[in-house]
């Protein structure tokens, strides 16, 4: 019996395709590349058509012996590594590991299936070809490029700004962007101004909050308060009449199934999932999980792709799913079908489960919590993709109004109410800031009528300034890198790790940071390779490798094009580029050890101010400003007026391996340092009141979270007095409410009665009935909109401004 080696990425996946294959056939996993570039020189022959030399990976021989063994065994030999470039390289490296010495045994083939399900792999096995050198090429273009980058700029960092340093292709424009971004940031000027709401009521409720567009038919721009102020002075109090009311119904269309980039992008937003994570829990899901007694399965199809097409055994399959589930009236007459982008590969399908039928509750016990996240998202938006629209009634309302200024104002409120739900019913998608359509919804109107004459209630001017452009998430940077066509949804995820891992960005509440040595090696880079690290240039570079890969641009041409361009730029860069390390830039500050002046360097923790008398002295203090920036700031400014608590001395600020701290310029005599942010430790202040346990003066203490009385006799006595808000608990009408803090610091309110009585309120309760329900005290809670008080009571939550004291 003739038997067959099936050669696949990972044992997961292995595992997987044996038990659809019977016993004919072995398969084994290669764990990856076997071959690649070696790390310890270019490996890339340029004067002999870029040819690259691959080298086994180290730690692989004794792998690829085994599979060699294997494969002498066999009859034929079939290589089934992921559907795309770096799977097809895989695939041509095993092949030449392989191929038959004599008798033309064995057999070489290459077969592909976007999905791992038992059909798939059984049609593949029917219809296998041989390796694609067309994807070969292209993945090695792409590999040959990325080593000439890394290995020919790296360097050059190194010797000018810090040892282990790198520049990559596309690594350097994702970090582009994000200084780009951060410069937009620091040097955007807010705007001030101001919107004016007024609140009026119909026949019905609820009351209509109209905002201020026009005054005499012009757009209305207010840009202070004082033009505010008139405003509302002409509007106080007028006559407010419906002049039009708008129904339309607004259709919302279902979004298509996932592809690579937008998987990554709603992972991040909705499940706070980095790119990485994404991407490797999908390959899990893909690769195979196991079932109980249904063994390994693949849940989901492959998952990098940038086609949203799907087949029709899916799609007839999600159409009879939707129609049980959700009823006839959630079923378009019609499947949906989405338009892929223009450069997408459609060889592959949308990313969906291989199975609409294997609900996210009916594997939810085979999962990990996050593979279960990630599979329930992709199940709901394809289910979704395949649904009716959902339909909305939007409505809008004109009111005029004649102002005492005797000119004619307009006001308009729109809202939104839900109609029909359609493809909402299963999934909504995120989205990374809020826009109209979540403001109309917001919004519910009463009926009113054309000609109806609307009560005044009140008037509200608002103050607004304009707000810079946000900091990339990886969800924004990723949907701008794919806009913009750099790189490639299935690199992201390493491309956003690389920058993390070299400390060029660092991220701060989820959001891209760029580090001070992320702007010097951007700066230094853009200054010396602007054309390589083009947006748009590397977005045409990309293209170029879709074509290597359709077989109408031969690799090598494309390489000797982009390093004509390239090495001029590296000739120029070996003789220009700046020298961080050993630059000095001058200051107006003067050393106050020894008089002489101080100029800004480059070391190891990044940039600070030395002595220029060095070695004689060393005098040095930190920079507290990013060096790109140092120009557009007064350093005079910066001088510390701290002093050393032990021996007078000023303190200056310096930046060692944990980071920012204060040192006393008396070193090495005096080794005082102290933490920035940490304050020095207040001494007790004597209170006359006494302590009612032991009878000892108070004291009134600084600890982690503020001041606190306490008893002086401390350990001795731990009596702590608790500051009580003047509340009397509303709960036993016997003890006072008193504020507390958590273990995490959070302040709180609780009866001093505990743990007799449990009362507990995470805002503050006021002495204060509610005029609704009656309610002996009320919460102040702070607002976008400012403080209010609002009533504990969950059915009546009434709210009403707080008014300052005083």
């Amino acid at each position: 019996m003739s038997k067959s080696l099936v050669i696949v990425e990972s044992p997961a996946k292995a595992k997987t395709i044996g038990k659809y294959l019977g016993k004919g056939f072995t398969v084994k996993a290669s764990l990856g590349h076997i071959k690649d570039l070696p790390k310890r020189d270019l490996a890339v022959d340029i004067e002999n058509g870029f040819e690259p030399t691959y080298e086994i990976i180290e730690g692989k021989q004794k792998l690829v012996q085994e599979l060699r063994k294997a494969s002498k065994e066999a009859d034929a030999v079939y290589l089934a590594a992921d559907p795309d470039r770096e799977g097809e390289a895989i695939c041509a490296h095993l092949a030449e590991e392989l191929k038959a010495k004599k008798n033309g045994k064995p057999a070489i083939y290459r077969v592909m299936f976007n999905e791992i399900t038992k059909n798939a792999v059984q049609k593949a096995f029917q219809n296998p070809r041989q390796v694609d050198q067309n994807l070969v090429n292209a993945q090695q273009a792409r590999r040959v490029l990325d080593r000439l980058v890394g290995y020919k700029i790296s360097p050059l960092l190194w010797d000018k700004v810090r040892r282990g340093l790198s520049a990559g292709r596309v690594q350097t424009v994702a970090l582009r962007l994000i200084v780009e971004r951060e410069r937009e940031i620091r040097n955007f000027v807010k705007q001030e101004y101001w919107t004016i709401d007024a609140h009026l009521s119909a026949k019905k409720p609820p009351v209509i909050v109209a905002r201020l567009l026009r005054r005499n038919g012009e757009a209305l721009e207010i840009p202070d308060q004082s033009t505010a102020d008139r405003l509302v002075e002409a509007l106080r109090g007028a006559e407010y009449k419906v002049e039009s009311v708008e129904t339309k119904e607004k259709k919302r269309n279902p979004v298509p199934p996932f592809i690579t980039s937008t998987l990554q992008q709603e992972a991040a937003r909705k499940l706070r999932f980095s790119v990485k994570r994404t991407m490797m829990l999908a390959q899990r899901l893909y690769e195979g999980v196991e079932l109980g007694p249904e063994g390994s399965v693949g849940l989901i199809t492959y998952m990098r792709t940038d086609s949203t097409r799907v087949s029709s055994e899916a799609i007839q399959e999600v159409r009879g799913l939707i129609a049980e589930r959700y009823g006839e009236q959630y079923l378009p007459a019609a499947p949906n079908f989405y338009r892929g982008k223009k450069d997408a590969q459609d060889a592959h399908e949308a990313i969906r489960p291989t199975s609409v039928l294997r609900t996210p509750e009916s594997v939810q016990k085979y999962l990990s919590e996050d593979e279960f996240k990630l599979y329930r998202l992709i199940w709901m938006r394809f289910v979704a993709s395949q649904m009716m629209p959902a339909l909305f009634d939007q409505t809008t309302v004109d009111i005029e109004a004649k102002g005492k200024d005797g000119a004619l104002y307009l006001l308009r409120e729109t809202g939104s109410v839900l109609k029909f739900d359609g493809f909402l019913a299963v999934y909504e998608e995120g989205k990374d800031q809020k826009d109209e359509e979540d403001e109309e919804l917001k919004h519910k109107l009463p009926p009113v009528k054309p000609g109806e004459v609307l009560k005044f209630r009140s008037i509200k001017p608002e103050q607004h300034f304009t707000e810079p452009p946000p900091r990339y998430t990886e969800a924004t940077l990723v949907k701008e890198l794919e806009a913009d066509g750099v790189g490639r949804p299935s690199t992201y995820a390493s491309i956003l790790s690389t920058i993390q891992e070299r400390e060029y960005v660092r991220k701060e509440g989820g959001r891209f940071v760029p580090t001070e040595l992320g702007m010097v090696v951007t700066d230094l880079l853009l200054e010396n390779f602007d054309d390589i690290f083009d947006v748009t240039y590397t977005a045409r570079m990309e293209d170029a490798l879709d074509e290597i890969e359709e077989g109408k641009l031969d690799w090598r041409q494309a390489m000797a094009e982009f390093y004509e361009k390239f090495s001029a730029d590296l000739s120029r860069a070996e003789k220009h580029m700046t020298d961080i390390k050993r630059m000095e830039k001058p200051t107006d500050l003067v050393c106050d050890k020894c008089g002489k002046p101080m100029v800004i360097k480059w070391g190891r923790h990044g940039s600070f101010i030395a002595c220029t008398g060095y070695p004689e002295c060393t005098n040095t203090r930190e920079l507290n400003v990013d060096l790109p920036d140092v120009d557009k700031v007064d350093l005079t400014e910066q001088e510390d007026e701290e002093y050393c608590p032990n021996c007078g001395r000023p303190m200056v600020l310096k930046k060692g391996r944990f980071g920012q701290f204060y040192a006393c310029t008396g070193y090495p005599d005096c080794k005082t340092t102290r933490r920035v942010g940490s304050q020095e430790k207040k001494p007790d202040v004597p209170l006359e009141e006494k302590c009612p346990q032991c009878g000892h003066h108070l004291v009134l203490k600084q600890g982690r979270y503020g001041e606190f009385t306490a008893c002086s006799n401390y350990p001795a006595c731990k009596y702590i007095k608790q500051k009580t808000i003047g509340v009397i608990c509303p709960k036993c009408n016997r003890g006072e409410l008193v504020e507390r803090r958590s273990r995490r610091g959070k302040t709180f309110y609780g009866c001093n009665r505990y743990p007799e009585c449990d009362f507990v309120a995470w805002s503050k309760p006021v002495a204060e009935t509610c005029p609704k329900c009656g309610s002996p005290y009320m919460l102040e809670k702070h607002l976008k909109s400012g403080p209010v008080l609002q009533c504990p009571n969950q059915e009546c939550k009434h709210k009403q401004a707080l008014q300052p004291v005083g």
